[in-house]
């Protein structure tokens, strides 16, 4: 696939909605972040949304498609959205119908962590990969697989929801009523609360904004002992997903991205050790856990070459 044209990708998250002009598999043109609670109704956020996308039109001309990643369940056939996990309200919009004919553009739309994964394993640390999978740790946990060299869909372009699988038969109740989803452990208010209370039991009060994410990745990298357990069990709970999706695909590599995986040797280090703990050889000695190379961008980056990839269909 060539990447000469340019597109918009936007990057549809659970607490912000990020634009992005890509040409040439760079990211050369970036607008202001929308934030989704600001728009309760579906309808007004749509036109939000449309809204940038023709700003960024003007400002940049000759935009042969848009792309869009939503953190939800979508028809690809129709571009319809199911339903938004982490977005009240959206249920059943027919999002690629209503962007197109308010921006005059080819729009698709597409699950945000396959967007996420389409850029890693096309233009990222995936590439060369044929057996892959990617997941996005955030808000929620997202998941993008690729066998034989072939990114899967399902039956109804819903598989890769690595968040919604369990981790515990008798455990925390997901969104979906499935105990142990993974994201309702790991997702980054969950990991804060958890946290705070482990501080707490360790007698020492702090705040729920000093138990976020980098905060924690601070404190641990300071040597500080709570933090670090904290990490370790975070690590420890998402190396039991992983296990089951080695026993289930034998996949030659993870690529993580997201917001969590900034934490570097914080994460990847326990990570490593808990999975590769959980695997025999086949499955153990040749497998790579790899940070993504895209970072924020990478849904951006996704939905632009997911749009220029169907575009060219």
């Amino acid at each position: 696939m060539e990447f000469t044209d340019k597109a918009i990708g936007i990057d549809f998250g659970g607490t912000s909605i990020k634009f992005g002009v890509v040409h040439g598999k760079q990211l050369v043109a970036e607008a202001p972040v929308i934030i989704p609670k600001d728009y309760p109704k579906p309808a007004d956020l749509i036109q939000a949304i449309a809204d940038t996308v023709n700003q960024l039109q003007e400002e940049h001309g000759d935009i042969k498609a848009v792309g869009c990643g939503v953190p939800g369940f979508v028809d690809l056939r129709t571009g319809r959205v199911h339903n938004l996990t982490n977005v009240p309200g959206w249920v059943n919009i027919p999002l690629r119908e209503l962007l197109s004919e308010k921006t005059n553009l080819p729009c698709f739309v597409d699950n945000d962590a396959n967007a996420m994964g389409m850029a890693e394993w096309k233009l990222g640390a995936g590439v060369g990969y044929e057996d892959l999978v990617c997941l996005t740790l955030g808000t929620g946990v997202g998941g993008a697989i690729f066998v034989n060299n072939q990114i899967v869909r399902g039956s109804h372009f819903g598989a890769g929801e690595i968040g919604q699988t369990s981790i515990h038969y008798k455990g925390r109740v997901g969104a979906y009523n499935n105990p142990g989803a993974l994201e309702d452990y790991i997702g980054n208010n969950e990991f804060a609360i958890d946290a705070q209370r482990a501080y707490f039991e360790a007698g020492i009060e702090i705040s729920i904004e000093e138990c976020a994410p980098a905060a924690l990745d601070a404190a641990a990298t300071a040597g500080c002992s709570v933090a670090l357990a904290c990490w370790d069990d975070f690590a420890r709970k998402l190396a039991c997903a992983l296990a089951n999706c080695c026993w289930l695909l034998n996949p030659e590599a993870f690529v993580i991205g997201g917001g969590l995986s900034k934490a570097g040797k914080t994460l990847f280090d326990p990570l490593r050790k808990h999975l590769e703990a959980q695997l025999s050889a086949p499955f153990r000695d040749h497998l790579k856990i790899i940070p993504a190379k895209f970072s924020n961008e990478a849904g951006i980056i996704g939905c632009a070459v997911l749009a220029l990839h169907q575009a060219e269909l």
